[in-house]
């Protein structure tokens, strides 16, 4: 793999959060990239920003969940950088509410960006990584890929779907060494993700404290191009999730529920929207979705993440003991 100030990097989902920051963290590295997302503005807003490091950039507005419209952004990107090194599979939206009382179409815009349109970026990008021989696809997914969510189906289907769909795209490349697909999952990300998601339950959303700052993330994505691996994991919680999930997937999740009513209950009014899922919001272009406390220390977000994995485990413990006494 080329050192990172020489690579060429399509960004998909490059519009605001881990996207954008990631883009920045390139271009401060001499990379040459080509961004991607729905919003032509917004990417022009991160562009300029990555200009002002000497990247040369490159915007071209795409809906991942147009498959042609991807395969022609990799031949784009390709003809223009004179190759692909790696490219960052980014996007990824959520819709909040029960179930049954979030819109049908809802749920498959979630499914078809957070796994089809990743779907269609790998499509697009690994004939061009095997007729050069080498290249990396990284895909953004998230600890939502171990753990579900209650009250986001949809999510909770397109990332442990994702999860499998890179598991099985290393097996089919397991024949080329320099060929590498890396999955990311990161916690809680102090992104405008959150704000931008489908709100159907007319309660106002948050994150938990202790959410990671998107550079961070982007840091790791900019290590893999170097030093690719199958699974970057970040965020303190991530491994004691894993493990309940392992553990107790089904007291977990009936645990996460109960939490997840507690929350809306006591939350305040917020209105009933569909978000950024059919078209991409008007504040694109930021990095952080203002979550975080000033000067927040990592200690404290390390405590605050224990005592959350905490409460979960609890309310295992609870929930066992419903079952027993029934």
């Amino acid at each position: 793999m080329a050192a990172s100030k020489d690579l060429k990097v399509v960004i998909t989902g490059a519009s605001s959060g881990i996207g954008a920051a990631t883009a920045e963290a390139f271009a401060r590295e001499g990379a040459r990239i080509v961004l991607a997302a729905r919003s032509a503005e917004a990417l022009e807003a991160v562009a300029e920003r990555c200009r002002q490091h000497g990247a040369e950039v490159l915007t071209v507005p795409t809906d991942v969940t147009d498959a042609a419209a991807v395969a022609a952004l990799a031949r784009e990107a390709r003809n223009r950088l004179g190759g692909i090194d790696l490219w960052f599979s980014n996007v990824g939206v959520g819709a909040v509410g029960k179930f049954h009382e979030v819109p049908i179409e809802a749920h498959h815009r979630v499914i078809e960006s957070n796994l089809i349109g990743h779907v269609n970026d790998a499509h697009a990008v690994l004939p061009i990584f095997l007729e050069q021989g080498r290249g990396t696809f990284v895909n953004m997914i998230s600890a939502g890929a171990f753990v579900p969510a209650p009250w986001a189906a949809a999510y909770s289907a397109s990332k442990f779907g994702l999860r499998g769909f890179s598991q099985a795209l290393r097996g089919e490349l397991s024949a080329y060494p320099d060929i590498h697909v890396c999955d990311v999952y990161p916690t809680f990300v102090d992104t405008p993700a959150m704000r931008h998601a489908g709100n159907y339950v007319g309660r106002a959303t948050s994150v938990p404290p202790g959410v990671l700052d998107p550079r961070t993330v982007a840091k790791a994505v900019v290590r893999l191009a170097d030093r690719p691996r199958p699974t970057t994991v970040l965020g303190a919680p991530a491994a004691a999730m894993k493990l309940v999930q392992l553990l107790a997937p089904n007291a977990g999740a009936a645990a996460m529920n109960l939490f997840m009513r507690l929350y809306f209950e006591r939350a305040g009014r917020a209105a009933v929207s569909a978000g950024n899922l059919f078209a991409p919001p008007a504040d694109d272009g930021q990095v952080d979705g203002g979550f975080r406390k000033p000067r927040q220390r990592r200690a404290a977000a390390a405590v605050a993440a224990t005592l959350g994995v905490g409460a979960i485990v609890g309310g295992i413990l609870w929930s066992r003991r419903r079952e027993a006494a029934g």
